[in-house]
């Protein structure tokens, strides 16, 4: 109950200070509270930011307040089942990884709405897909639900293409002339109709996201010395990098360490307190800030894309407004509907559509998958490796500085540190700077075991003498199984079946194939004593 307490007279001073910011500083302005400790800066925020003055936002606050209690309840005392909705929010890469570690050590049951890759694979074993209004599940991790997902999709469309055939077939038989009146045939006509009727399987929209992006010459961006300074802070110091054309950079830190201060050092948007940006006349910046554009909530989509450009050039050719717009699966009943309609992911979208319709040349990403659900995650990450100028990504998303970014800068105590690799390999070399130097033991004082004479027990000699037999058996009911699977013909159930069994007895071959490694090399180790 203290939790409870202490949780709710956080969030009421939390709402009486924006009270108080909304109603004293302009948008944009500061205002010292603490003299040279802190001050009050008023930034339009289009998150998930939640407030008790304005609009029916009361709902996310109560809502917040219920999820903030339960998940404090959960780490302070013990708790049989963990309810969470998308707990990675505005947390770091590292705070991240500390929570996913948790969940991983959590005994109890965990039923979790989330958007990050790494805690589908790492955490979870059963995922529920709600997609059209209908839950699909699975019982797998992240990379096994894409293959279970991919295999269902194949067989919707397999059986698909049965029931059209069998509908021209007996659209012909119909189109000939039948007899009504018989039994047999008015039993026909209806089980046609029923076919006829019957839904066809709906499939995932897909974004296209088309590289549209215009001539970049030789010089690029370049920052020479540059420091920024925040009252007597010193966010960012003395750092110098010429930006490259074929540049992917992940930019990782602590939340305030100075990430979004550097993002726009590289984009010009903020002047640094010493040292030189210089950049190149051909540079069209995109710069997708965690702030967005200011939305006019009453503009319809159509017309706010529409008074950026009225169309694009890409490597598939020239899109207008409209055409891209569907291509980034805003078909036309939602293009004329206000942007206060659309919900968070659609405007993130439709704030990510505004910057590529500027055709620029060099990316400035600023938390980009905030908000995204997983599908447009994966689609935009395929889009930015094809992107052919330079990328500078803020993110907290481990998978996507894992698949984009070949070069890390950490921003740390004001210092802008660079890494080879992506996130993993960052995360690496930071560990093993941690690392506190291994005291070696003295050699005096290591005693040497005993050495054990190595033998077979029963049941591994036994074993032994019947695994060559056991393989062979394998490897021939596999070659049956595929076998089967070109005689099936068009039989899709018992096509799934068979490749269902023949993934079971790959399996069970490699499990196998590993056992006689391990027999064999134990088996010469013995030999040679």
């Amino acid at each position: 109950m203290l939790y409870a307490i202490l949780i709710l007279a956080l969030v009421v001073l939390d709402q009486v200070v924006k009270f108080l910011v909304r109603a004293h500083i302009p948008l944009g302005g500061s205002l010292p509270f603490l003299p040279h400790i802190l001050e009050l800066t008023y930034v339009q925020n289009t998150g998930a930011a939640f407030s008790l003055f304005t609009g029916h936002t009361w709902l996310l606050t109560i809502i917040s307040l219920a999820v903030s209690v339960a998940l404090a309840a959960a780490l302070i005392h013990p708790a049989d089942v963990l309810v969470l909705d998308e707990p990675t929010n505005h947390l770091d890469a590292e705070m991240t990884a500390w929570l996913e570690d948790w969940l991983r050590r959590f005994k109890g049951g965990l039923v979790m709405v989330t958007h990050d890759r790494y805690f589908l694979e790492r955490v979870v074993n059963h995922i529920t897909e709600l997609s059209r209004g209908k839950l699909y599940h699975y019982e797998a991790n992240y990379s096994k639900y894409l293959e279970l997902k991919a295999q269902r999709a194949e067989m919707a469309e397999a059986s698909e293409r049965k029931r059209q055939s069998i509908l021209r077939t007996e659209r012909e038989w119909i189109m000939r002339g039948c007899r009504a009146r018989t039994t047999k045939s008015k039993d026909r006509i209806e089980r046609y109709e029923a076919l006829k009727n019957q839904e066809a399987p709906e499939t995932d929209d897909t974004m296209q996201l088309a590289a549209a992006s215009s001539r970049l010459g030789k010089k690029l961006i370049e920052l020479h010395d540059v420091s920024k300074i925040y009252e007597s802070r010193t966010v960012i110091r003395n750092f110098s990098y010429n930006l490259l054309r074929n540049d992917r950079i992940g930019i990782v830190g602590h939340n305030g360490a100075g990430k979004s201060t550097l993002l726009r050092l590289f984009a010009g948007e903020l002047s640094p307190d010493s040292g030189t940006v210089d950049i190149g006349t051909t540079v069209k910046i995109g710069h997708f800030s965690q702030e967005g554009r200011e939305l006019d909530l009453n503009q319809r989509v159509y017309d706010f894309i529409h008074d950026i450009g009225d169309e694009v050039r890409t490597d598939e050719g020239t899109f207008t407004a409209k055409a891209m717009m569907e291509r980034f699966l805003f078909p036309s009943d939602l293009q004329s509907v206000p942007i206060g309609r659309l919900s968070g992911g659609e405007r993130r979208r439709l704030y990510l559509l505004s910057i590529l319709m500027e055709a620029p040349n060099v990316l400035l990403l600023d938390e980009p998958t905030n908000d995204l659900d997983v599908m447009t995650l994966s689609i935009l990450e395929d889009y930015l490796q094809g992107f052919p100028g330079p990328i500078l990504i803020v993110s907290h998303d481990r998978f996507l500085l894992d698949k984009l970014a070949e070069q890390v800068f950490e921003v740390r105590d004001g210092e802008v540190l660079r890494y080879s690799g992506n996130w993993s390999d960052w995360k690496a070399k930071r560990k093993e700077e941690e690392a506190p130097a291994k005291a070696e033991k003295p050699k005096a004082a290591q005693e040497r075991p005993r050495e054990r004479k190595l033998k077979f027990t029963f049941k591994e000699q036994r074993e032994f003498e019947t695994i060559d037999e056991d393989l062979a058996a394998l490897e021939q009911q596999i070659k049956d199984c595929e076998e089967a699977q070109s005689a099936c013909g068009s039989d899709y159930v018992k096509l799934q079946e068979l490749q269902a069994k023949q993934t079971e007895l790959e399996a069970a071959l490699e499990e196998k194939t590993e056992r006689w490694m391990y027999l064999t090399e134990l088996k010469e180790k013995i030999d040679a004593q």
